[in-house]
């Protein structure tokens, strides 16, 4: 098989090989890992905000061309901003459901369980 081909139908992980997809451990782990690193960036753009601002009163009718790119800079980080905010959200809505999925999960699986024991119980009388 060619690399491209290779490259194009996935070679996959091992983890992703056994089954058809990771784990919900595995992808819980991640989802964590990426809210995690998206709050840091998000209090990154918060001071960046607030310097840029500071920079445009600084600037102020001294000199408005200074003034307005500090503003121009704090727009566009509050747009990253928003939409870091918006990712957030879909991450813990997804996050939220892989959890949920994942315990009714496990109670169907310990009803089976129990139903399996119920009639065990039941063959013995």
């Amino acid at each position: 098989m060619s690399k491209i081909s290779k490259f194009f139908k996935g070679g996959g992980s091992a983890a992703s090989k056994g089954r058809g997809g990771p784990s919900p451990q595995e992808a819980l782990a991640r989802l964590r890992e990426t809210e995690e690193m998206l709050s840091k960036k998000q209090e990154y753009l918060e001071t960046r905000i607030e310097r840029e601002l500071t920079a445009a009163r600084q600037h102020g009718t001294k000199n408005k061309r200074a003034a307005l790119q500090a503003l121009k800079r704090k727009k566009r980080y509050e747009k990253q901003l928003s939409q870091i905010d918006g990712t957030l959200s879909t991450i813990e809505f997804q996050r939220e459901a892989l959890e949920n999925s994942h315990t009714n999960t496990e109670v169907l699986k310990n009803m089976g369980y129990a139903a399996q024991a119920m009639k065990k119980v039941h063959e013995n009388m």
